[in-house]
């Protein structure tokens, strides 16, 4: 039985004639599983070289396309104590209904009354500020005055100063005519005295003429003093011109100051003005917050803050809000591995959680109940679980999306990239290689190559 010793039973024995060796040896069933066999190999070879669409699965959940359609929930901005609710929870609300009433906690803005004490307060500081116009004018009135008394004092002092000096001419002049004189009785002196000596003329002549001399010196220091006295007149009118600009520009230098002072005080109180028109708009405005509505249309899904009565901080999240008008998206996180292979634009196929569907992820086109979409956004910023987000929204040439997901439902994607030989697919996957590297352009047809692989 073993077939270990050296006599071959066959070699002396012919089995072909026993019923088994007759049914063993001339039956050609081996001949149909060869060609089995062979036909298999073959089919192996052709499928080998059948197109691969090389793809990136991974899983995300169903989100809105536009932020501001995303689930979201109302605060107040600022705090309060909710006063009266005017919805339930599941009902739906139009942009601007009102969602509840709140009342202040701050005493700063019990007084029911502020907003009309704010603009009396107002009133009398504007009042304020239109007497300090009032001021103005007549400091200003009194300051033209000035300017006008000053003017004519300087004109009064500059013709004194004329006057000084015309009379300083006069005195020059008849300074002139004393010494003239003094001259004069000096020579007729001396001629009289020569003639007295000669015994021509008495000797009261002689003192006639120099009782006339000394009067004609008397005379010249009489108009000298005059003339120094005129010349002191001189001086003293240039000292009133200058006491004049100094005493008035005191006196306008004054004025100034007290309307600069005024239109200071002026200004201050205008700003005050301001600042209370600033708390006035504020305080209105605060009174239109007390009233918290829906910011767009949508249905409320939670009230975070439940009971009449209670207090919350500014900021605090008071409502949620799920908006009606939105368009669906898939937000989906890839390996940084596949980053680069992730362009705008590509297809993508989805399946949705609860939505029976057959994939052959390498034949898009054979795939059943999975929907196509684009990619839109792809996120530079590695997310929390360590992985890259890619937004994808509807893609308008395929089935639409269907209406009855909700948002935050889960979903499988299936990105589509380069369709290559299965050989090549399995060669890859052998060696533990990324899918194929390519950017997106334009082929020698002149169509993109990034849907090459569209449904």
């Amino acid at each position: 039985m073993l077939n270990i010793s050296e006599e071959k039973l066959n070699q002396h024995i012919d089995i072909t004639d026993s019923r088994s060796g007759k049914f063993v040896f001339f039956r050609k069933h081996y001949a149909i599983f060869n060609k089995v066999l062979i036909g298999l190999f073959i089919l192996f070879i052709v499928i080998l070289f059948l197109p691969w669409t090389q793809n990136i699965r991974a899983t995300g959940n169903v989100t809105t396309l536009s932020p501001e359609h995303r689930p979201q929930t109302i605060q107040s901005p600022i705090p309060g104590k909710i006063e009266k609710w005017y919805i339930e929870e599941g009902d739906f609300v139009q942009k601007g209904d009102t969602i509840l009433k709140i009342s202040e906690v701050s005493s700063d803005y019990f007084d029911p009354r502020l907003i009309s004490r704010t603009s009396s307060q107002i009133e009398a500081k504007n009042q304020s500020a239109l007497s300090y116009d009032d001021k103005i004018a007549a400091l200003e009135g009194q300051l033209a005055a000035q300017q006008n008394e000053r003017a004519l004092k300087q004109q009064q002092a500059a013709n004194k100063l004329i006057q000084a000096g015309l009379k300083v001419r006069s005195d020059s002049i008849k300074l002139e005519a004393a010494k003239t004189e003094v001259e004069i009785a000096k020579t007729q002196f001396e001629r009289m005295e020569t003639l007295q000596q000669e015994g021509l003329k008495s000797l009261t002549d002689l003192e006639a003429r120099r009782l006339r001399l000394q009067e004609a010196q008397a005379q010249l220091i009489a108009q000298q003093n005059q003339l120094l006295s005129s010349r002191n007149e001189v001086i003293n009118a240039e000292i009133e011109i200058n006491r004049i600009t100094s005493e008035y520009a005191d006196k306008m230098s004054k004025t100034r100051q007290e309307i600069f002072t005024t239109q200071s005080i002026q200004y201050g109180t205008r700003a005050e003005v301001d600042k209370l028109e600033i708390q006035l708009s504020n305080y209105q405005q605060r009174s239109d917050l007390y009233y918290i509505v829906a910011p767009q249309d949508g249905y409320i899904n939670q009230a975070l803050k439940a009971g009449l009565g209670e207090t919350f901080s500014q900021g605090e999240k008071l409502v949620g809000i799920m908006p009606s008008n939105y368009q669906l998206a898939v937000e989906t996180y890839i390996r940084p591995l596949d980053l680069p292979l992730i362009h705008v634009g590509e297809d993508v196929r989805i399946q949705f959680d609860g939505w029976p569907s057959v994939i052959f992820s390498g034949w898009p086109n054979l795939s059943f109940g999975t929907y196509g979409a684009e990619v839109v956004a792809v996120e530079n910023y590695i997310s929390a679980n360590g992985k890259y987000r890619v937004l994808l929204a509807p893609d308008p040439d395929d089935n639409p999306w269907p209406q009855q997901i909700g948002i935050g439902s889960g979903a499988q994607t299936i990105a589509l990239l380069e369709t290559v030989p299965i050989w090549y697919e399995l060669w890859r996957n052998l060696n533990g290689f990324p899918p194929n590297y390519y950017q997106p352009g334009s082929n020698s047809q002149g169509e993109n190559t990034m849907k090459i692989n569209k449904k």
